[in-house]
């Protein structure tokens, strides 16, 4: 079996989930949650196998690197990132509604990678730039930051959504964990997010140091990954020193998100510079 068949199994697999939680949500049978749980676990694994799986075609193919290095193999990695962070805040807050908000995150990123006609699929030779033992850290580090980012975003949404004590509420809504308890998760998971990004930006610059003899160029997508990092810091700084909390923060999680949307995706195919290689 081919890497690209396990990953086109992934994508269903992740629909079926992200279908099981919205059913969790909408029937509140808990039977249904222990199922998507089991669904997203599954796709992860078989995501898992398919990523390896691409890492050693590339191998027989000649060519022999980490299956990071394209938009293809970022978006795939992107979705594995999201479910396995998704489960993991599951596990630790022991609230499954939550899937109903970050699993289509992992979804949509894998229906982009498996449908789309504007990126290849194709296992390519490395570019001098990327061959670095540096490339497996800093996109590692990057995208779990991304993924917790895109959590948190889908937190916030359901923070908008649910209203106070007495004011008029959607039935869904209902079904949320309360606004405080929203709105700790949301803040934990922009912290671990935030600091993986940071990571993230470090190992890169250590990267651009050893591939271009600078640790930082002002290229556009290291530009933009300064201003999504500074967005977050300063809505941080915000939470600890002015006690910002509930709807600002639930609304900066999801400017934060389209930052970082703008910073991964929309930078490679609108600005040139030393990352377009990324585009392809």
């Amino acid at each position: 079996m081919e890497s690209s068949q396990l990953l086109g199994i992934t994508t269903l697999t992740y629909l079926l989930a992200t279908l099981l939680y919205v059913a969790l949500l909408v029937f509140k049978a808990p039977q249904l949650g222990k199922f998507a749980t089991v669904f997203t676990f599954i796709a992860w694994l078989v995501q898992t196998v398919g990523i390896g799986l691409r890492w050693v075609e590339s191998y027989q193919l000649g060519i022999g690197h980490a299956p990071l290095t394209n938009m293809y193999e970022s978006v795939v990695f992107f979705a594995w990132t999201i479910a396995i962070v998704y489960l993991i805040i599951e596990w630790k807050v022991k609230t499954k509604v939550i899937g109903a908000f970050a699993m289509p995150f992992a979804f949509l990123a894998m229906a982009y990678a498996s449908f789309s006609t504007d990126i290849s699929k194709t296992i390519s030779p490395l570019v001098p730039a990327l061959q670095s033992n540096w490339l497996i850290a800093h996109v590692v580090t990057c995208f779990v930051g991304y993924a917790a980012f895109a959590i948190a975003a889908g937190l916030g949404v359901m923070y908008l959504l649910k209203k106070d004590d007495g004011e008029k509420t959607s039935f869904l809504a209902t079904r949320f964990p309360e606004k405080r308890v929203l709105d700790d998760i949301t803040h934990k998971t922009m912290v671990f997010g935030f600091i993986w990004l940071s990571a993230g930006i470090i190992t890169g610059a250590v990267w651009a140091n050893s591939a271009w003899g600078t640790y930082w160029s002002w290229d556009p997508k290291e530009t933009w990954s300064l201003i999504t990092w500074f967005f977050y810091a300063l809505t941080l700084h915000a939470r600890y020193t002015r006690g910002w909390a509930g709807k600002p923060i639930a609304l900066l999680s999801i400017f934060g998100f389209i930052s970082v949307l703008f910073t991964y995706y929309g930078v490679n195919f609108l600005l040139s510079g030393l990352h377009s290689y990324g585009s392809g």
